[in-house]
């Protein structure tokens, strides 16, 4: 959305036009002075005389205000790059205030507010205390909220129905997911492949094979992460979370996850030391954490979502998701130590000699960087 620029518009049209002010205050039914001091940003027209002087220079009153609801995609996704990095340099409530202000100026702007919730979603621990998290919490669910009533975007209103029962379930309100997301798993309907269908009938093959791609792109990562969800529901049953595990493993290896999204990946990793320690097979536990470190170290960075041989042709389609990047990469790497190697579940672990020259080695990464 351009800035409100009324003065320059005019002087813009009124020189493109070839008439002088006189001629402008005769056709508008002021005097010179008045015209002057428009021009000049002195004042601004009574609001009566917008639509005679949007008429008279052919164009309409938002475009002679210079005024858009709207920004630009590729301006969306600079903006949110830039926040996700001002979120770990800058003050975080500076950072909050200045979203906030973005959203009053583009309140109508759905794509833009969608970003501003994976924002907040991804940075709202950053908050000092329990009680401003779940402020924001609140604030993210207002706006998907909004998203959903008044967006014409199919699209995005489905995103936004997820963002809202993500931080739901973080509010501890699960019957509000349920709410939100049915309390069953419907048949799935295949979209990608009837939409990569409707292609092949019209001949454009090539749009076909990368709505396939990007089709068992997600089943595959959606497949990875039911796994990790069955681990983390059954770290008491080790037979059947290890059984998880390999699965797991088994995809990521098969998919080459460790380039199409390293932070599967690492999550892999974490989840399957947690798994070992709660089942006292400390030794593989170790093993798995230096695992982690060792890709986050050589082979998160810089954190970005692929392609790779087999698929092709997704990339155009990752990069206008706008989320290859979802945090600021110093924040990443906290988040990575206190989240990941820090984890509570490790205690049994904090003795050990290993286990420390590990988190020595994550420690050096983190201040190299």
């Amino acid at each position: 959305m351009k800035e409100i620029n009324l003065a320059s518009v005019i002087v813009a049209k009124r020189k493109k036009k070839g008439i002088t002010q006189d001629e402008l205050a005769a056709y508008i039914g002021v005097s010179k002075a008045s015209v002057s001091k428009w021009e000049t940003g002195q004042s601004y027209p009574d609001i009566t005389f917008l639509p005679q002087l949007a008429t008279y220079f052919n164009i309409t009153i938002d475009d002679l205000m210079g005024y858009s609801p709207q920004m630009e995609r590729t301006d969306i996704a600079k903006l949110y790059i830039r926040l996700a990095s001002d979120f770990a340099s800058q003050p975080f409530e500076d950072v909050i205030a200045e979203c906030a202000a973005i959203i009053k100026k583009y309140y109508a702007c759905f794509p833009l507010l969608l970003q501003i919730v994976k924002l907040y979603t991804n940075h709202f621990m950053l908050a000092g205390t329990q009680e401003r998290k779940e402020a924001l919490l609140n604030e993210t669910v207002t706006l998907c909220e909004r998203i959903q009533a008044e967006s014409d975007d199919v699209q995005l209103s489905k995103e936004a129905v997820v963002y809202q029962a993500i931080c739901c379930l973080t509010l501890k309100k699960p019957q509000r997911v349920l709410d939100l997301l049915g309390e069953g798993i419907r048949p799935m309907i295949p979209e990608g492949l009837l939409i990569s269908q409707a292609y092949q009938v019209m001949g454009n093959f090539g749009k076909a094979k990368e709505i396939l791609q990007i089709e068992l792109y997600q089943y595959a990562m959606a497949t990875f992460q039911g796994l990790l969800n069955v681990m983390k529901t059954n770290m008491g049953n080790l037979e059947k979370a290890e059984e998880a595990f390999l699965r797991a493993s088994d995809i990521a290896r098969i998919f080459n996850m460790k380039r199409l999204n390293p932070n599967n990946v690492i999550l892999l990793y974490a989840l399957g030391a947690h798994m070992y320690c709660a089942n006292n097979s400390l030794g593989k536990a170790v093993e798995l954490l230096g695992k982690y470190v060792d890709t986050c170290v050589e082979e998160f960075f810089p954190f970005e979502l692929h392609g790779d041989s087999f698929f092709d042709q997704i990339e155009p389609w990752l990069n206008d998701c706008v989320i290859a990047m979802p945090r600021s990469e110093q924040v990443i790497k906290e988040s990575l130590m206190r989240d990941g190697l820090m984890n509570p579940a490790f205690e049994p672990l904090r003795d050990d000699p290993e286990y420390q020259r590990i988190v020595q080695k994550m420690e050096k990464f983190i201040g190299e960087n």
